[in-house]
């Protein structure tokens, strides 16, 4: 199919910034699954992996919402804590969760069908694909990652999403002016993220206040048991 400059795939990111897990349900997140994966997961062609999108396949969310709206889109949704809270304070946004474990979606699906939530859509996939090619160019108001994987290992360091790669797949999304929000609760990976923003030609932005529609995760409690600050960044597309 013919694409515009803009929508033009950028190379993959090879190295996978996450680990295949169990995607065996309980029956209580089986049963989310059947009951509400029919009206929130969006029906995707796979590439050979088993999280990929087919690189050709093009999704908009316009047309999904069948609506225009600002469209906010969370990588790494867990079990959907911030994504389900943010849907029901803001109605007229549209909300896309990606998140790659089963038993994570399940939970996503659980909450926004039990709070019958009309602006959800859910992505069971890795992200790399979805911003690289699946999403059109500028699609997205907001881009949202809170607390991924901060592979602590330092020879896991290049695991981690967060990078100068993954800017570059972040400002094809994101609109002009539109928004990365990103919280992490590891100093030193945020400290990377800082240099990651700074780095970027196509970004502006560092350490901000918190996000306000960012609920108490489990995450961000764990991180205060432990002692461990957060720290929010904002970056704002060029």
């Amino acid at each position: 199919m013919n694409t515009s400059p803009g929508d033009q795939a950028i190379p993959r990111r090879q190295i996978r910034s996450y680990v295949q897990r169990s995607s065996r349900l309980g029956p209580r997140l089986q049963g989310h699954w059947d009951k509400y994966g029919p009206r929130y997961l969006v029906d995707l062609p796979r590439d050979s992996s088993a999280m990929g999108i087919d690189p050709d396949f093009r999704w908009d969310p316009q047309h999904h919402f069948a609506r225009p709206a600002q469209t906010i889109l969370e990588i790494g949704s867990g079990r959907g804590e911030t994504i389900a809270h943010a849907a029901a304070q803001l109605p007229a946004t549209n909300f896309i969760g990606c998140e790659v474990y089963a038993p994570g979606v399940a939970g996503i699906l659980g909450r926004a069908g039990q709070a019958d939530l009309d602006n959800v859509a859910i992505v069971h996939a890795d992200a790399t694909t979805l911003l690289e090619a699946t999403l059109p160019a500028g699609s997205i108001s907001e881009l949202w990652v809170f607390f991924p994987d901060p592979w602590h290992k330092s020879r896991h360091h290049k695991r981690r999403l967060i990078s100068d790669s993954f800017a570059d797949l972040a400002a094809r999304v994101l609109k002009a002016g539109g928004t990365w929000r990103i919280a992490t609760d590891w100093p030193d990976y945020a400290d990377q993220i800082g240099q990651v923003i700074r780095d970027s030609s196509q970004f502006e932005g560092g350490p901000t206040s918190r996000f306000d529609l960012r609920p108490l995760t489990r995450f961000e409690a764990k991180a205060h048991d432990e002692g461990r600050s957060v720290t929010d960044f904002a970056a704002t597309r060029r």
